[in-house]
């Protein structure tokens, strides 16, 4: 069986992406640069004609454990039951059903896998997605939400400024997208209002409130950070062009039985993993940056240090853990002190140094 983390599928394709002469290491011209001729992405953030801040560029941004539960920051009771109980059955079914990996697309909200360049204009700013060479439009020229929409894929999008801060309305969206890779539904219903804020050249801040009484009882809102990707460019993504992942995906009873399987690892023993972790060189583009294990209770959590939700990690044994469609798994020196993990998937295994 193949299993993808979604997160992590993305960004290995976009690593392994040949680099030929597609503008990868071309350097953007028009960008503040220190002494040595590297970005500065300190410097002050870019204004427009009329005195706003201009989103325009090529931005980065890792959603971390949203990707995989967009409600991760929820209590159960927060999630209405019959899309609890949804989740958790196409969570025990490895996500197999998930559109994306038929190429349908994922929210408008939520592009953010991988690389996204912003074109803003004064009365409309346009957002390309690489992961499926997806887009959206933001419309900044005055117009209302339809109010009898024909509902879309991408949703629609209104926006406008206040102070610094560029806030997007959308609604309109069809029902067939799932929010995350475990697989929260929504509804028609769907309303998310998103602010975009650059805070200098080189670092933005997303907030993202997503409403849907028909899934939650409360809103979810989450905040993510991106990073300006200076001197490279986006890389074409025809997502079905031989494909050759569905067949793979085949849950078998004894897969569900190995997923229901929990096992109980003295808290001394999970204390040891709590830490911050170092991805080394050349692994997986989506882990560049040190990212952390926690511990709450009885329970460890994986979080990137930069940001994004935590996603629970449930053992199957003293020292591996399920995860990202494959495992995480921890590993110790001579003297029982933690030493690294791997994260092992059907890429391979990449390893991360404990700090």
């Amino acid at each position: 069986m193949r299993v993808h983390f979604g997160v992590i599928a993305v960004t290995v394709f976009l690593f392994a992406a040949p680099a030929g002469a597609q503008w990868l290491k071309y350097k953007t011209p028009g960008i503040p640069r220190t002494p040595d001729g590297k970005p500065d992405l300190n410097a002050p953030a870019p204004k427009t004609a009329d005195g706003r801040p201009n989103l325009s560029g090529l931005w980065r941004e890792n959603p971390g454990a949203y990707a995989s539960n967009i409600a991760s920051d929820l209590k159960p009771a927060d999630v209405q039951p019959w899309a609890e109980e949804l989740y958790k059955k196409r969570e025990a079914e490895f996500s197999k059903d998930f559109p994306g990996y038929r190429c349908m697309p994922l929210p408008g909200f939520f592009y953010a896998f991988g690389l996204y360049k912003i074109m803003q204009t004064p009365g409309l700013t346009a957002i390309l997605a690489e992961a499926a060479s997806t887009y959206r439009q933001i419309f900044t020229d005055g117009r209302p939400l339809p109010d009898d929409p024909n509902p879309t894929w991408m949703g629609y999008s209104v926006g406008h400024w206040e102070g610094d801060a560029l806030v997007v309305e959308s609604t309109g969206f069809n029902d067939r997208t799932w929010l995350d890779f475990g697989g929260h539904p929504h509804s028609g219903d769907l309303r998310v209002i998103e602010r975009f804020i650059r805070k200098d050249f080189g670092h933005m801040e997303e907030e993202i409130a997503i409403e849907d009484p028909k899934v939650f009882t409360k809103p979810v809102t989450i905040s993510l950070k991106a990073e300006l990707a200076p001197d490279t460019e986006m890389l074409e993504n025809v997502c079905n062009e031989n494909e050759q992942d569905l067949k793979h995906f085949v849950v078998t009873e004894a897969d569900q039985k190995r997923h229901d399987i929990i096992v109980k690892v003295p808290r001394e023993i999970l204390t040891k993993y709590a830490g911050t972790y170092e991805p080394v060189p050349g692994g997986l583009a989506g882990l560049r940056k040190p990212f952390d294990i926690t511990l709450e209770g009885e329970q460890l959590f994986f979080k990137m240090s930069d940001g994004g939700g935590k996603s629970p990690l449930e053992a199957k044994s003293e020292t591996s853990f399920p995860a990202f469609g494959g495992s995480v798994e921890f590993f110790a020196d001579d003297k029982g002190t933690v030493s690294h993990l791997l994260i092992r998937i059907v890429e391979g295994d990449f390893k991360a140094i404990k700090k």
